[in-house]
């Protein structure tokens, strides 16, 4: 893999990764960093707008990655070439794998989304964790969500942490952003869209509910779950049932869970 390899943080591409460390110079610029080999590999296969492909050769070596990076040059995509040392200066991980891109972001509408008869569209309100988001992001592509929204002022699902958690998943799968629930709510009842809110508070336990195609499942808060005004608007309130000592699930873990169930019985 040849070409000359930058190795000062004077260089403007470097100062720029390091400035997407930062959610408002994300939201600015509609860019972020992304890392890892399967990540970078992913947002590829999807199609996202790659701004650059950042590589550091020693790092990267044999990989099969190598091959994959020269072919997206020779389609035009622009390589930068960073030695191991300043690759490993800007990695947030140990162990880098010397493979980094620099991505546009990409958010739909709620009207972009396809939700067909056996969609399953997850909708998340002000959660917080961006581990979280990134998790969930990633569990909803792993059982074929048609989406997910965030609404609030939530988690960034840009930030390092969500795509490192997500491993890729945020370039396959939808993401909305509404400011409030009620834009959520709206959409849904106007689309025929079944809403199903969760919380520990509710009657009605997840193996009891009857779910129907389209459904939205609607997730609160870590802290505080959902308001009471979204599960009283919600077509079915459902809860988890605990047989432990543990008072509350990690809410990715729920997500899970409700997310298995809704593709067990919707089949």
């Amino acid at each position: 893999m040849s070409g000359e390899l930058i190795s000062s943080t004077a260089n403007p591409l470097v100062k720029r990764m390091r400035s997407l460390a930062d959610r408002r110079y994300r939201r600015r610029e509609g860019a972020l960093v992304v890392e890892g080999i399967g990540p970078v590999w992913q947002a590829v296969e999807s199609e996202a707008q790659i701004e650059v492909l950042v590589v550091a050769p020693d790092l990267l070596g044999g990989s099969p990655a190598a091959a994959m990076v020269a072919e997206q040059e020779r389609a035009g995509t622009p390589v930068a070439r960073l030695t191991a040392e300043l690759f490993s200066r800007l990695s947030g991980r140990d162990g880098p794998s010397g493979l980094a891109a620099v991505v546009r972001r990409r958010l739909c509408r709620l009207d972009d989304l396809d939700v067909t008869d056996s969609g399953v569209l997850v909708t998340l309100h002000e959660v917080a964790n961006p581990g979280n988001v990134g998790t969930i992001i990633r569990t909803a592509d792993a059982f074929g969500a048609a989406g997910v929204v965030l609404v609030g002022d939530g988690a960034d699902p840009f930030s390092p942490q969500a795509v490192k958690a997500s491993m890729g998943s945020l370039f396959s799968l939808p993401l909305v952003h509404e400011s409030s629930l009620d834009a959520a709510f709206e959409w849904a009842e106007a689309a025929n869209v079944m809403t199903v809110a969760t919380s520990a508070r509710a009657g009605t336990p997840l193996a009891d509910a009857v779910l129907s195609t389209p459904v939205m499942i609607v997730l609160g808060s870590e802290r505080t779950g959902l308001p009471t005004d979204a599960l009283s608007r919600s077509t079915s309130a459902v809860r988890i049932p605990m047989l432990g000592r543990a008072s509350s699930l990690n809410l990715a873990v729920a997500a899970g869970i409700i997310l298995y169930e809704a593709t067990r019985q919707l089949g």
